[in-house]
């Protein structure tokens, strides 16, 4: 009854301050105010005055007594009670939120939406649909914003094939006749079998990723084993040596320890992004999940274009912990070291002090004009090209002459060409395709003249070129992606040492420059595109960059201009529809 009530506001509302009667009292016509609110009302100083019902109006003189009505004060207090209790179940609509349509004053949050009555209702005002025989009938589904023809102001059921878009009933005999159309329900279902295989690449896309996250934690922890067994060793080796080489072993243990944390913070970074990755896709599986799970197949049509665009499994490259070196190494070098400084120390130490001392017994004084040579214990000079000739940005490689530059190879070769990017002193800084930052001495580089870097060299490469990998790149720094050696694309990009490459497999690919080699002829002989040849989207496209407008891919249309990357074409569908090169095929 409270409830009853509560939908009939008006009815037992105070007509002066319109709420609901408070301490209520009735004048003898039978209607029923406030108690303060006919006072204020009736307040005057004139005895001899008249007295009228707000309401209907009825005269009294003098003023008629005013006595609380004691029945209709208790249901009042009920009523205030019951109202309370309904306001803490439910909530106010916020934004973003849909709201009751039966409400006034407070508006609810809408709990369910009726597609019969085409209105939402909060848990008070639903409660005819369980009661109400006419009305259980009706289809109830989440409260949601009803989807409505803008044209025709009836609901959307229908989904037509051939325009891609939810109609109305109405529709059909209007803009969409003879247009391939299904129930709404149909098509959600055709397309909910494709969103779940999606779905289930996803999940595997995310078990295969935390498999590898596994393993990348694994070699971590065992990198980190190695390198402290490094320290240890190196340690124990060196405090077996004589005062004279403690420096040295301490510059020893701290270039280990330096490495190790170059090669765990490199670690780190590539775990904290194989995470970030499986984050995304567990996002990606959500969406997917909410939409799977959604009653409204108008929301689930409405947004399975962009959803499922793509699978989740594509973009994301392999990773690896790679280190720039192994610590068996370095525990093997430490040794052969000791052995080579017990040698030094038993045949060469005394003899040398000896030379030391008759040295000092007798100087050499040497003075200007005296005639001079190079003494046969130097056996190391600076031959060829002098260190100032190798600067920022010159490529080069380690001379065949050096068996093992100072800080190792790491993952580098004789055959290995790479970029100066540091001069420091006698030390290089180096980026090769196998190992960025690498670091030796500028006395063990060369410079490498242009017709050992294959077809062009960095400077020959400008936007609109066809390139494809190099063949003697294993792994470009920035992964294969869909990209492979047999892969030509074109130059859309080109910032510093970085390029963007459109390759038919892969849009919007990322290199380095020193990763590519040129191919001869331009952008319109790799696609067989030319002004006034007839095209279409390649199927494989999904979605093309500049989008679809008008277009389909059924639509053939002919080639207006080619510019760079960029092509226009004019369909019937769309004039000046912009795409890209890589996009396009030829129509015999």
């Amino acid at each position: 009854m409270a409830v009853a009530i509560l939908e009939d506001h008006d009815q037992y509302s105070c007509s002066i301050c319109l709420d609901l009667l408070n301490d209520p009292v009735t004048i003898p016509c039978g209607h029923s105010y406030c108690m303060s609110c006919i006072n204020e009302c009736w307040n005057t100083k004139d005895q001899k005055a008249t007295y009228k019902c707000p309401q209907c109006r009825q005269t009294y003189k003098p003023k008629p007594p005013l006595n609380r009505n004691t029945i209709l004060a208790e249901i009042m207090e009920k009523l205030r009670d019951t109202k309370l209790q309904v306001s803490e179940t439910q909530s106010l609509a916020g934004p973003g939120e849909t709201a009751c349509d039966f409400c006034s004053g407070e508006v609810f949050k809408a709990v369910k939406s009726c597609l019969e009555c085409r209105a939402s209702y909060c848990e008070t005002h639903l409660r005819p649909h369980y009661n109400v025989p006419a009305l259980k009938k009706h289809k109830l589904v989440k409260a949601t914003v009803m989807p409505i023809c803008s044209k025709h102001d009836k609901l959307l059921e229908v989904f037509c094939r051939t325009d891609q878009i939810c109609v109305c009933m109405h529709c059909l005999m209007d803009d969409h006749k003879g247009h391939d159309t299904v129930p709404s329900t149909e098509e959600r279902n055709e397309k909910q079998m494709k969103l779940t295989d999606t779905q289930t690449k996803v999940k595997q896309t995310i078990q295969a990723k935390e498999k590898e996250l596994q393993k990348m934690k694994m070699d971590i922890t065992s990198h980190s084993d190695s390198a402290k067994d490094a320290v240890k060793n190196s340690k124990r080796v060196f405090t077996e040596l004589v005062k004279l080489i403690e420096k040295r072993s301490d510059e020893v243990i701290e270039k280990i320890k330096a490495q190790e944390k170059a090669d765990l913070d490199q670690g780190a970074k590539l775990q904290d992004k194989l995470e970030e990755e499986i984050t995304q896709l567990k996002k990606r599986e959500g969406v997917l999940d909410t939409l799977l799970q959604t009653d409204d197949n108008i929301h689930f049509l409405q947004n399975y274009e962009s959803v499922s665009s793509s699978s989740g499994s594509n973009g994301f490259p392999s990773h690896s912990f790679k280190p720039c070196r192994s610590y068996t190494d370095v525990n093997k070098l430490v040794c052969e070291l000791k052995e080579r400084l017990e040698t030094v120390f038993n045949q060469e130490i005394n003899e040398t002090f000896k030379k030391d001392l008759t040295t000092k017994n007798n100087p050499v004084c040497i003075k200007d004009e005296d005639s001079v040579k190079v003494k046969s214990s130097v056996k190391t000079h600076v031959s060829g090209s002098l260190p100032c000739n190798i600067k920022i940005g010159d490529k080069v490689c380690v001379k065949p002459s050096v068996e093992t530059p100072k800080y190792l190879w790491g993952s580098v070769n004789h055959k290995s060409i790479g970029r100066v990017i540091s001069v420091q002193g006698e030390t290089v800084t180096v980026d090769f395709p196998e190992q960025e930052g690498w670091i030796g001495e500028v006395s063990e580089v060369e410079l490498v003249v242009s017709a050992d870097l294959g077809s062009a060299t960095p400077n020959c490469f400008k936007i609109g070129n066809r390139v494809r990998v190099r063949s003697s790149v294993k792994e470009p720094k920035h992964g294969w992606g869909s990209v492979t050696h047999n892969s030509i694309g074109v130059i859309k990009k080109i910032q510093g040492e970085s390029l963007t490459v459109d390759f038919p497999e892969q849009m919007d690919w990322t290199g380095v420059l020193s990763e590519m080699e040129l191919m001869s002829g331009d952008v319109s002989e790799l696609f067989s595109l030319s002004p006034g040849a007839r095209v279409h989207v390649k199927p494989s496209i999904s979605t093309p960059a500049h989008g679809w407008g008008s277009v389909t891919k059924h639509s053939i249309g002919v080639v207006v201009a080619i510019d760079g990357t960029k092509v226009t074409v004019n369909f019937p569908e769309q004039s000046n529809w912009t795409g890209t090169v890589s996009e396009m095929e030829a129509v015999p």
